[in-house]
């Protein structure tokens, strides 16, 4: 194995803060990195950073509306203003943010020198690169994926950083692990850059404090797209042999979205299966990425989510060991907003592989199926992605089909979500809960497996569905007040699951 297993103890864990946690500077340091432990309970702990929440959408573009950030703005731009101006603003907000973090003058300055040393450095790279694509022989789009990785990761050094210092203010021996690659003259493989750091750090007197991003050959972030500190997180967890692997959220993961149901009515898993985290993300509400998931799941460790401003709750574990005998709903959750794409074609009656044509086109558009439904002259998969795409799809499907009539709509899908829930009767129970509760159906599906039962229902009526099947399957209510499917969370931080 690594000697980074070597210099690991059987006894260690690791662990990630996301980018919303990160920000809550002084939570994060008073109930997860220090607050009242002593000197042997600080060490033995591995902890991967994201970027303090919001940096990330600076630097890239923002997540949930679009707008462009430094690297849209140099991968559309034809001039350095636009971009560069970004830059400089992403650089004005990390030293305004050490200025709220740093009392101590002597620490503010070396965050602020890390920053603009960061924020130079990639200014030159990138000012070097565009005057080189200027020549027709080089092409600026071959390298945009090394640009969008190098600025994503200031982000996350930005924040590594800033806490190892903070840390080192306190007395405690932190280790700023820099996995970014920054000013390395070689490419190195994940596990490799994992190797280097790791080789001459010793959890059990040093607490490391990782960067999300890691620079590497296989390129994370075209493979994982923004999901990559989780895969980095996941990886140093397999690698270093940790005991168990725990991701530090502003929320529980918990039975529903309080601000649908309420947050009196939701609770914590508790525990449950890497199966369940599967449907999780495939309802867009990831607990873990699923490929980060899949390296603890094969490598035996078990996944502790931990909500940063309670504690003392010991949150939810999520393992492979977890077979429960009783059958029960764990979360009832959804997409709110999904599209339905479907194909009535009579020449694909009887004619093996008939789906295939379809299959290409999401997979070319990059699309993903929620969920389909298909029968002898009718193939209808459920998507979720923006409008766009979904247009682009059907545009290509019926070029190929100008036989096939092709119909899209908006829908929302709701999911009934359970380790275990191989209950006899359950489907007919929940079909007839919507029922009473006057939620339209359009599809619904009971897969052998027996850990989901999804329902496709209108766009409108999605509220009503996850609060009526909550109240019947969770709560063990009769779902007959369906006002409750107005109600609204004033806090966005208790027991929200994230949104798709």
């Amino acid at each position: 194995m690594v000697s980074a297993r070597k210099k690991a103890d059987a006894g260690h864990s690791v662990h990630k803060i996301g980018g919303t946690s990160m920000t809550q500077v002084q939570a994060v340091m008073d109930n997860i990195l220090v607050g009242d432990r002593d000197e042997s309970a600080l060490y033995n702990r591995i902890f991967v950073v994201s970027a303090y929440g919001g940096f990330t959408d600076l630097l890239l573009e923002n997540k949930k509306t679009g707008e462009a950030g430094v690297y849209q703005l140099y991968a559309g731009s034809e001039t350095d203003w636009a971009w560069g101006d970004a830059l400089n603003k992403v650089a004005d907000k990390m030293c305004a943010l050490n200025e709220e973090i740093f009392q101590d003058q002597s620490e503010l300055k070396l965050a602020n020198s890390f920053v603009q040393e960061r924020v130079e450095g990639t200014r030159s790279c990138l000012m070097d690169l565009h005057r080189l694509c200027s020549f027709g022989h080089f092409k600026l789009e071959k390298h945009l994926l090394t640009v969008r990785e190098m600025l994503s990761a200031i982000g996350e050094a930005h924040s590594a950083h800033n806490t190892m210092l903070l840390l080192r203010g306190k007395g405690v021996n932190a280790v700023f692990a820099d996995l970014s690659g920054w000013r390395e003259p070689e490419a190195s493989t994940l596990d490799e850059r994992i190797e280097s750091v790791f080789t001459n750090i010793d959890v059990k007197t040093q607490m490391p404090i990782v960067t999300g991003y890691a620079q590497c050959s296989e390129g994370l972030m075209s493979i994982y797209g923004r999901g990559y500190s989780e895969v980095t997180f996941s990886r140093i967890a397999c690698m270093t042999g940790a005991h168990e692997a725990i991701i530090h959220k502003e929320f529980h993961l918990s039975s529903a979205d309080p601000r649908i149901v309420g947050e009196d009515a939701v609770r914590p898993i508790g525990r449950t299966s890497y199966d369940v985290a599967d449907q999780l993300s495939n309802m867009g509400m990831e607990a873990i990425h699923p490929r980060a998931a899949k390296g603890l799941r094969q490598n035996g460790i078990p996944l502790r989510i931990a909500n940063t401003f309670e504690p003392e709750h010991p949150g939810t574990v999520i393992d492979d060991d977890w077979h429960p005998d009783e059958s029960r709903v764990e979360i009832v959750t959804g997409i709110s907003t999904a599209f339905e794409i479907e194909v009535y074609n009579q020449d694909m009656v009887g004619v093996p592989g008939a789906e295939e044509e379809v299959l290409s086109v999401l997979k070319r558009y990059k699309v993903p199926t929620v969920t389909k439904n298909l029968n002898a002259n009718t193939i209808t998969h459920y998507v979720s992605a923006p409008l766009k795409q979904i247009r682009r799809c059907v545009e290509e499907i019926e070029g190929k089909q100008p036989e096939a009539t092709v119909k899209t709509r908006k829908v929302a899908i709701v999911s009934v979500i359970g380790a275990n829930i191989d209950q006899p009767g359950l489907f007919a129970r929940a079909v007839s809960i919507l029922d009473d509760a006057g939620v339209e159906l359009v599809a619904s599906h009971s897969p052998s497996r027996r850990v989901d039962l999804q329902f496709v229902v209108t766009e409108s009526d999605f509220n009503k569905a996850i609060v009526s099947l909550h109240r019947g399957l969770v709560e063990g209510k009769k779902a007959t007040d369906t006002d409750d499917s107005k109600k609204k969370s004033s806090s966005d931080n208790v027991g929200e699951l994230a949104a798709a």
